[in-house]
């Protein structure tokens, strides 16, 4: 059974939108950076076979950091290619837009449970929406902490209060794992 909270669309995008997006990320030219130490639910009895692949790769398409009073934002060449994805999500204000790489690993291993944007304020952060759009299909999962799961399936989005406590895996089955992570406010009410 799913969480009444979380909300799953296969075939998010046209076929064709999609394969743009799914071709750019998976694509030998796009620009991921190694991220070290992603996996901090492993049990002792397993670190030894996994020590070393304790790493992912992140792509930050955008991201709204403050300075004192002012927003600093980075921006991505790529976030022109998901215009399709924010306009269908009915985003009004970006907070991040992030890809994750994970590589497969012998085991399938879960990361801890967090919420995104933690940094926010309890009531903002029950305002904010979180968005996962799957790139590749594979047997890692999106879990959350009452059991709820959720497979990588291409071009599915997956949706939730940003302040539900989830976590992703790796997998075994591909040589990557690749999602696209939103944080968003869908009303400008809300900031």
């Amino acid at each position: 059974m799913v969480n009444e909270n979380i909300k799953i669309e296969d075939d998010f995008l046209d076929q064709e939108e999609f394969g743009h997006i799914q071709e750019m990320m998976m694509g030998e030219t796009f620009p991921w950076y190694f991220k070290c130490g992603y996996y901090a639910k492993v049990p002792s009895t397993l670190l030894d076979k996994i020590e070393l692949d304790q790493f992912q790769f992140t792509h930050a398409f955008y991201e709204k950091r403050t300075s004192q009073d002012y927003f600093l934002p980075s921006w991505s060449d790529g976030m022109e290619q998901l215009e399709g994805l924010i306009i269908k999500l009915q985003a009004v204000l970006l907070v991040r837009t992030r890809g994750n790489l994970l590589t497969r690993l012998p085991i399938i291993v879960e990361n801890a449970f967090h919420s995104d944007m933690e940094e926010l304020p309890e009531e903002k952060l029950k305002q904010l929406t979180t968005s996962i759009f799957y790139i590749n299909t594979n047997n890692g999962y999106t879990i959350f902490e009452d059991g709820t799961k959720v497979e990588s399936v291409a071009n599915r989005m997956l949706s939730f209060p940003a302040n539900l406590k989830h976590t992703g895996t790796n997998c075994t089955d591909e040589n990557t794992r690749v999602i696209i992570n939103f944080n968003y406010f869908k009303s400008k009410q809300l900031f």
